[in-house]
């Protein structure tokens, strides 16, 4: 006669238990074999710290376009600084408005200065004014980065790269792309973040 005693399974499944009773673990069981239960993640999900603001969602919105304006300005003006840069050392000319010719002593309205020749006299230096509003322009360019980025809460790196933007040709207009993108999806993924005054 056969004996139909059930056999012991050999790798015992673990069952989920529901009435809260501790259960020993059989040998074969390991961390990565087993699942979260549902209300655990619940709960971890409600632990889950929320996203704060700096601010209204209208401050945020008012600096990030004041930011964008900001990096259009600096980041063309530091194009025109680098073209600045390559006419006068490489070239040896400036730009030259409102000066005179030294050899007709004719008024020339815009015109190339040879460094080297010094061909005219008086007028405005516009590659010098190119280099003093770039200067001047960048600190309100870090100012306005400041502004969003405080109110975002964003870590500091962040700060850093975009400050970077206006200071490295073309990478200006592809932070404030990204920034505006990245603000505008948290703004969306968190409506309730922002202070209530």
């Amino acid at each position: 006669m056969t004996d139909h005693t059930p056999q012991p399974d050999p790798h015992p499944r673990p069952v989920r238990r529901t009435d809260g009773v501790r259960v020993t673990a059989p040998q074969d069981a390991s961390p990565e074999r087993a699942t979260v239960p549902d209300s655990v993640r619940a709960k971890a999900a409600a632990l889950k710290p929320r996203r704060r603001f700096g601010g209204t969602e209208a401050q945020i919105r008012t600096a990030l376009n004041v930011y964008k304006v900001c990096a259009w300005v600096s980041g063309t003006f530091l194009l025109l600084l680098v073209v600045e840069m390559i006419t006068r050392y490489v070239f040896h000319y400036d730009l030259i408005a409102g000066g005179t010719d030294k050899a007709t002593g004719a008024t020339v309205a815009l015109g190339w200065q040879n460094l080297d020749l010094e061909n005219l006299a008086g007028g405005v230096n516009i590659s010098t004014w190119v280099l003093i509003i770039h200067g001047w322009f960048y600190v309100v360019y870090v100012l306005s980065c400041l502004r969003v980025w405080s109110l975002m809460r964003w870590p500091f790196a962040q700060l850093i790269v975009m400050a970077l933007g206006g200071v490295v040709p073309f990478l200006s207009f592809i932070v404030e792309r990204k920034i505006h993108r990245s603000t505008e999806a948290e703004l969306a993924a968190n409506p309730k973040a922002a202070k209530r005054y």
